[in-house]
This record gives structure tokens, sequence and C-alpha cells, in this order.
């Protein structure tokens, strides 16, 4: 199986170019797309720092790059942007397409425990074969400076594997992520399947949860939060991660946005202000 990716598409866009690849993973066992922006190169030799994007529930590799808009103040500050899948594709689980918030499109960004599920392992995938692929294949990209940012489910997944691997990651971002899936339905569900019963596994994939053990935390976490997310109150659970902060000392700066939902409506007002936060902390600014 062919391991190296493949351009499939490739798209101008303010000077650099938005590329899809397909690629095998190992890790998942199966064939994976992900997109990367790559800026108008400064100079032959110049190399990007990476911003990795965690997409949410029922998304692809492509919504954040279609939707976002963010690749105008990438291309402006010097940073690529990495967007993976939300999980493994094709392998014909029993039952892996059954709702939409569990299974194709719903990774979770963990390593699943049970053996059904064995293959959804979105964690490793993330945190070692994507940096890895990146880093052997795209000399131009700058994988030992790297920060992460996503959305709802993929705000989860980078704030969990940020703290988790505080020593890969310069920066963190999300809007509107699941901080505390342990104590809200999508996450319970999702847990349930993926890891079983004992809560105690749960934690190790719990925001509000890991902060009290990682928080040696030296950059602000920077969260935007929609006030009309019709999923504020019983899935996101943002004020559980701020008291979780506060308690371990731990940089937030969370924004209570007004008037704005869930959607990429509310990602494209703002993510100019976290392209900026990353681009400082990787040392561009």
């Amino acid at each position: 199986m062919e391991t190296k990716p493949t351009e499939i598409s490739s798209s101008k866009m303010f000077g650099g170019f938005n590329k899809r690849f397909k690629h095998f993973s190992p890790t998942l066992g199966c064939s994976m797309t992900f997109h990367i922006y790559f800026p108008h190169p400064h100079s032959p030799s110049h190399k990007f720092p990476v911003l990795y994007w965690l997409s949410g529930l029922t998304c692809t590799d492509e919504n954040f790059i279609t939707k976002s808009g963010a690749q105008r103040a990438a291309s402006t500050e010097g940073v690529a942007l990495i967007a993976p899948d939300t999980s493994p594709r094709g392998l014909n689980v029993e039952g892996e397409a059954d709702s939409w918030d569990f299974g194709v499109g719903a990774g979770f960004y963990l390593n699943a425990t049970q053996e059904k599920w064995k293959n959804w392992r979105m964690y490793d995938y993330v945190v070692k074969e994507l940096p890895n692929l990146v880093k052997e294949n795209f000399p131009q990209l700058d994988t030992s400076r790297a920060s992460i940012s996503g959305h709802s489910m993929g705000g989860h997944g980078a704030l969990t594997i940020y703290l988790k691997n505080l020593d890969k990651y310069k920066s963190v971002s999300a809007f509107a992520p699941i901080v505390n899936p342990t104590n809200c339905p999508w996450g319970q569900k999702a847990f349930t399947n993926y890891l079983g019963g004992n809560k105690a596994d749960w934690e190790e994939y719990d925001a509000t949860s890991l902060v009290a053990k990682f928080h040696d935390v030296s950059a602000t976490i920077l969260i935007d939060q929609g006030e009309d997310d019709k999923f504020l109150p019983d899935q996101l659970l943002p004020h559980k991660f701020k008291e979780a902060c506060r308690a371990a000392n731990v940089p937030l700066l969370l924004r209570l946005q007004p008037g704005y939902d869930h959607s990429y409506y509310f990602i494209a007002t703002f993510i100019d202000d976290h392209i900026r936060h990353h681009a400082q902390a990787l040392n561009l600014l």
C-alpha cells in the first residue's frame, strides 16, 4: 500500500496553494485524505511553521479549507495550515454510519480500546503519523514549530492533544470546543463505545480533567464561544474548563461572542485572531 502522499487537487489562494493529498494510513488501516495550505514562499530555503486544524462532527478535511477563510491570514503571517479528516473511512465496520455523532466523521481524536473500533486511532494519527508524514514529504514545512486548533469535537481534540504534548505544540486555540466530554451526551456516547465503561479511561481525553494533570502551560489558551450556540448549555460546558484552568493556574482567554452560533460563519469571523495568536507563539510576530 502507498503510504507516501499523492496530490489529488491544487487551488491557488492568496498567493499560496490549497493542496489535497491521499495516502494509506498504517495507523488507521485505510486510505486517508488531508489538506495543506502552503503560503507563498518567501525564498526557496524558507520553511513555514504549521498549524494543525481538527474539524468537528460530520466534517471531512474539506470543511475548514473551503469555509473558514483562514488562508488570508495564514498567507500574511506565513503559517501553513494542515487539516486532516475526522475519522477512518471505508472500513465498513457494522454500525459505523448509523448516527452522525459517532463512528464515521466522529473519531473524537482518541485511541479506541474496544475491539470493534480498534482502527479508530485518530489520536496517534494526528500526534504521530501525520507529523512524520509531513516532515518526510514536505521539506518546505517546519514541523518542529507547530501549533494546534479546532472546532467543537476538533476543539476537544486540539485541547487534549496540546495538554498531553506540551513539548510538541507552541500554542492551542479552539472554537466552541467540547471541553468536558465525560459530562455531556456527545462525549458519553462516544467514550462508552470507543473506550468502554471505565470512567478513569475517559478522563484521559477530557480537557477539563487534563488541565489539573498537565498544567505547565505557558502560552495562553484561546477559546471563542458563540453565545447563541444551541449546543452551549448541554454539550460544550466552557465554564467547567474555565473553573479547571483557574484552579490549575493555567492562562485562558475565553471569549463569549454575543449572537454567534456553532457554524463556520462564526469561525470565519474570528479565525484571523486565532491565526495571529498562533503566529505569535510560533515566533513570527
